[in-house]
């Protein structure tokens, strides 16, 4: 009996929906795209209004061969690819290697992986959306038109091996231009003041907030020595005391973009593998026998905060059964993205199922797979939850004509964060005494304090990825690969978690800069992203938007190609002697930053970390610890005498012993906490304020 063909990307996801589908469906896997343009050639004929030639993709060949034999054999074939403009065009060269009529009803998409959308989806085949394919070529010949144009002429120029890109560029200079910002920062000086008071047994701390009814800025030691000078006869008086309500909303559920930014704040997950471990639990894990492969969410390439009724009626039921009426919310809660082109085709990413919650699921996933799935399940519900109630406080205190402010906070009602919060609302509750206005309060002690302006941190690739998605730049299935692609080419390095430009990243920066400034521009980049989307909506022909953007590039192409001259980048030379040929070595920058490598290359291939010391002797031998990096570019620190000595710490050591334990102290740097210093023993627990001279004292 003749079956139904229906062809998907992954052998997980034909694992998934072959058993929704029963035995009148066969359903087998492209792996991905089955054509491409050429590697090895350019793949785009500029004079015959960008013609793009595509080929089988290296390796598809047997894929092909075994499709088109199913294919013979079946009464009707489905393309089911993902729901998103890659999908669409993995379908279309589906379509045309199979050479099924381009008027045939053959695709069909779900959003989720479940029997009911599947089985729906099967019911209702459409045609291939050409607009929706254009709009993907489009992107992608833009981006091979740059790219096999950009990067050879930075081989020519600069060195072998480069590349570049339409959107990796963009995210090079911002990196780059943050670390300008920082260079060039001259922090200000500036004080506050604290006052610890008293009143019926307890203290309580405040804040110096108002001089005269105004906000006050103290600039520098005089002015707040004057300040002391005023008050310091004064008493000090509770003015006023308020309380407010407020409401707290939950967030919506997730995007691509904010998945990616929660995951790496709360999991310490890269993008790059918070979207792998979500495709696993879109495509199927192994349940028990009786469910078998079950998709645990919606598909995850979104920037719709969408959800569908049935879902919210789903959500809504759990939440009145687990927690009470008071915690379903009052009337169906919209989200909207404010003043962004959204493609909404599909949800928000959600649990395909309610009922699965992460506890039930814990004993069928892996760690990290039940960490990512419940951080995705606790913010859908709670984005179906009433408010929270909070009570915010504050506390007047007048000291002549100075204002001191303590402020507090409680939590009336839970509503969604019984559930979900964010890192901000994780505090406890702040809770000021009850004081009638006009009551005195003592004076404890006055705790003035100096402080300078941070600098702009550098990106986190959370931050990257926030920033990318504010401008308008890539889409939600791209985020991931270009952080990654900019590390990899050498052009940035992570250290701390956070992105540096390396010293090859801020040349080829400064290069592109020079000659194609305008295609750096986050808002001309931005503009791509609406021209594709409106050759989606079939507003714009798809070649008209390659022509606008590459007919100005061929330009400035023409012109650099005139205009730059070979760019030496010459090697600095070393003290250490090469063990192989005698010459010095040179110091040169890789993907993980700088190395040691032989000027004597071919002929003599050896190289070796360069280590960089830091000042401080290994606890363990006479040497001295030395700055290394691990296979995946993270630093450590290590001794130099490695492997006859093998001292290790993921945190930097200082020249101090730990008074518990005699253990190396080290010396950690956070956003949050600043510069600390404690014991690497995770049983000693010792910690310690920074001092002068902690960092070269014994």
């Amino acid at each position: 009996m003749s079956k139904t063909l229906v062809i998907v990307e992954s052998p997980a996801k034909a694992k998934s929906i072959s058993k929704f589908l029963g035995r009148k469906y066969t359903v087998k896997a492209s792996m991905g795209h089955v054509r491409d343009l050429p590697k090895s050639q350019f793949g785009v004929d500029v004079e015959n209004d960008f013609e793009p030639k595509y080929i089988t993709i290296r390796g598809k060949g047997e894929v092909l061969k075994e499709l088109r034999g199913e294919a013979k054999k079946a009464k009707e074939i489905l393309l089911a690819t993902d729901p998103d403009r890659e999908g669409e065009a993995i379908a279309w060269h589906l379509q045309t290697a199979l050479k099924i009529d381009e008027e045939k009803e053959c695709r069909i998409e779900f959003n989720e992986i479940t029997k009911n959308a599947v089985k729906q989806s099967v019911q209702a085949p459409r045609c291939v959306d050409k607009d929706r394919v254009d709009a993907q070529q489009a992107r992608r010949i833009v981006d091979r038109l740059v790219g096999y144009n950009l990067s050879p002429l930075l081989w020519r120029k600069v060195k072998k091996g480069l590349s570049a890109g339409r959107v990796q560029s963009v995210a090079v200079k911002l990196i780059c231009d943050r670390e300008e910002e920082i260079q060039e920062f001259v922090p200000e000086e500036y004080w506050s003041l604290e006052a610890t008071l008293k009143v019926k047994g307890t203290e309580l701390l405040t804040k110096l907030a108002k001089h005269k009814g105004k906000k006050v800025e103290i600039k520098n030691e005089q002015e707040m020595k004057q300040i002391i000078e005023d008050i310091k006869a004064e008493k000090y008086i509770v003015n006023e005391l308020t309380k407010r309500e407020r409401k707290k909303n939950p967030q919506p559920p997730f995007t691509t973009s904010t998945l990616q930014q929660d995951a790496y704040r709360k999991l310490n997950f890269t993008p790059k593998k918070t979207m792998r471990i979500a495709q696993q639990l879109y495509e199927g894990i192994e349940l028990d026998k009786k469910e078998g492969t079950v998709g645990l969410i919606t598909y995850i390439r979104t920037d719709s905060k969408r959800i569908s009724s049935t879902a919210q009626e789903e959500a809504t039921s759990y939440i009145k059964e687990k927690y009470g009426q008071d915690y379903v919310q009052e009337k169906e809660r919209a989200y909207k993205d404010k003043g962004k082109k959204v493609q909404d085709a599909h949800e928000a990413i959600r649990p395909t199922y309610t009922e699965k919650t992460p506890d039930l699921m814990k004993q069928y996933l892996s760690r990290d797979q039940n960490r990512l799935y419940r951080l995705i399940w606790e913010r859908f519900i709670a984005s179906q939850m009433s408010s929270a109630v909070l009570i915010n406080t504050a506390l007047d205190i007048a000291a002549g004509e100075y204002t001191f402010r303590a402020t507090g906070s409680t939590v009336k009602f839970q509503g969604f964060m019984k559930v979900y919060t964010d890192e901000d609302t994780k505090k406890k509750d702040v809770l000021l005494p009850e004081i009638d206005k006009g009551t005195e309060m003592d004076l404890v002690k006055l705790d003035p304090k100096q402080h300078f302006t941070q600098p702009p941190a550098r990106f986190t690739e959370a931050t990257l990825v926030k920033l990318l998605e504010e401008l308008g730049i890539g889409r939600p299935s791209t985020y991931a690969p270009i952080i990654d692609t900019i590390q990899s080419r050498g052009y940035v390095v992570k250290e701390e978690k956070q992105l540096h430009p390396t010293e090859l990243g801020g040349i080829v920066n400064e290069l592109l800069k020079e000659y194609f400034i305008n295609f750096l521009d986050v808002d001309f980049t931005a503009s791509l992203e609406e021209g594709l989307d409106k050759v989606e909506e079939g507003e714009l022909y798809w070649k008209e938007v390659v022509k606008d953007y590459y007919k100005p590039f061929a330009q400035l192409l023409d012109k650099a190609e005139e205009e730059i001259g070979k760019i030496e980048i010459e090697d600095e030379v070393s003290d250490e002697i090469c063990e192989k040929c005698g010459k010095n070595l040179v110091i040169k920058m890789g993907r993980y930053g700088k190395f040691l490598a032989c000027p004597g290359f071919p002929d003599c291939s050896n190289t070796k970390p360069l280590l960089e010391e830091v000042g401080v002797s290994c606890p363990e031998c006479d040497g001295q610890v030395v700055i290394r990096r691990s296979k995946k570019g993270r630093v450590f620190y290590g001794c130099k005498n490695y492997p006859d000595c093998e001292y290790i710490s993921w945190y930097q050591p200082i020249e101090k012993s730990c008074p518990k334990c005699s253990k190396r102290l080290v010396t950690k740097t956070t956003k949050k906490k600043g510069t600390r210093i404690f014991c690497p023993d995770s049983e000693c627990h010792y910690e310690e304020e920074v001092t002068e001279g902690d960092f070269n004292e014994k």
